[in-house]
Order: C-alpha cells, then sequence, then structure tokens
C-alpha cells in the first residue's frame, strides 16, 4: 500500500490506523475512483487539515459531516471553501455569527486556512465525496478514521475548544473528556437551523477559554 502522507506529527500517534483492515479496503476503493472519475476534494488535499494543523499546535477542532460536492468547493477544511468560490449558505452564517459575536467582519473569501495555521482543525467526519452526491462516501471507513482522530486529540491533548453544531457533529464527540476541554454545542449554521445558532457566542467563549489556559486566542476574521 503506497504511504499515507500526512503531517508526521499526525502519522507518530495515528500510524496503526493505516494497516488496519478498513484502512486498506477503503484506500483501495478510493484509488480506482480517483483513476476513473472526480472525487473531491483533490487527493493531494485530502488531508490539508492535518498539515495546517499539526497535533501539537492544536488548539480548536470544529467538525463538519463532508466535504462540499460542488465543483472546485471542497479543499480538504470542513465548512471551508477556494478563494474564488462563492460562500456557501452555512460559511455566510458562521460569518454573521462571528461579526455579531466579537464585533469584527471576516475576510469575504471562504478559504478557512487563515484559522488553520492558528491550530484550529476543520475535520469532516468523512473526507472524500463524489460530484453532486453528499454523502456518497459514508460508511466506506473514513468515520472509523476520524473517530480515532477525535479519540487521539482526547488522548494527548487538553485546554482543546470543540465546536459541535449540530447533532450529527454532536454523536461524533461523544468521546471527549468534558473536564480537561472546552465543549460548545449549537444547532448546527445551516439555512434550516441557523436561527438556533446565531447567538451561541461560541467565538468569544472560545477565545475566553484559551486565553484562561495562558494560549494565543483565535484571530477569527
Amino acid at each position: 500500500m503506497a504511504e499515507v502522507k500526512i503531517d508526521p506529527s499526525w502519522k507518530k500517534v495515528l500510524n496503526e490506523e493505516f494497516s488496519k483492515v478498513y484502512w486498506i479496503s477503503m484506500t483501495e476503493k478510493l484509488r480506482k475512483q480517483y483513476q476513473t472519475s472526480p472525487i473531491y476534494p483533490p487527493a493531494s488535499q485530502i488531508f490539508r487539515a492535518f498539515g495546517l494543523s499539526p497535533l501539537d499546535k492544536l488548539k480548536v477542532v470544529i467538525i463538519g459531516q463532508d466535504p462540499y460536492h460542488g465543483v472546485k468547493q471542497a479543499n480538504g477544511l470542513a465548512f471551508s471553501v477556494n478563494k474564488d468560490i462563492p460562500l456557501p449558505p452555512s460559511l455566510q452564517n458562521i460569518y454573521k455569527e462571528i461579526s455579531e459575536d466579537l464585533g469584527i467582519l471576516p475576510e469575504r473569501d471562504g478559504d478557512l486556512s487563515r484559522w488553520g495555521k492558528q491550530g484550529v482543525l476543520m475535520l469532516n467526519s468523512v473526507l472524500t465525496v463524489l460530484p453532486g452526491k453528499p454523502g456518497s462516501h459514508a460508511g466506506i471507513g473514513w468515520e472509523i478514521f476520524t473517530d480515532s482522530v477525535i479519540q487521539t486529540i482526547n488522548k494527548n491533548k487538553k485546554h482543546v475548544v470543540y465546536l459541535l453544531w449540530g447533532r450529527y457533529a454532536q454523536n461524533k464527540g461523544s468521546v471527549i473528556d468534558p473536564k480537561n476541554n472546552l465543549i460548545l454545542t449549537s444547532a448546527h449554521p445551516s439555512p434550516y437551523s441557523a436561527t438556533k445558532f446565531f447567538g451561541n457566542h461560541h467565538f468569544s467563549k472560545c477565545n475566553a477559554y484559551l486565553e484562561a489556559h495562558g494560549l494565543t486566542p483565535i484571530d477569527w476574521r
């Protein structure tokens, strides 16, 4: 099997996953699909979130479901899109909440790599998707891998802020230790539930918690 190209800090703690039966089966299936049809994001960006946010610099985890399935949208970071792509509705609502919570105006583009570089891991539960088919790679093995990622963070890091928006993310984060981390939950920022997302003040609460534990707050712009 080809070597998994993932940040060394993550590879060290996740290396056992890459020899498990589910992983070998999944990656073989994905390898064949990438050869015959488009898959989002491009293969080189599947583990982009891990490269931007090494484990030792991790401060915040945002959990999404699966990548955007539109052309050129997915870029390896949950809720993020490339700079030249219009903002999806959920990201528009995230920006609106940031503006109202912190009194700042986020950058106009949707590339959230600027957050990743500050230690915000934007982790989708499923890391790939077929064009126009949301959830198309659910159940092939990614959920097992990302469960292991969350368990690994929980085991190796303290004072991490988890932003769990929507029931799916909250179920995914059920293994997190609430005594040594901050878990913030709310409705999902999609237009269907945004009225219950607005006013949660997660961004100011996150930064207050980080500062209280001697960590640099996130510049959410």
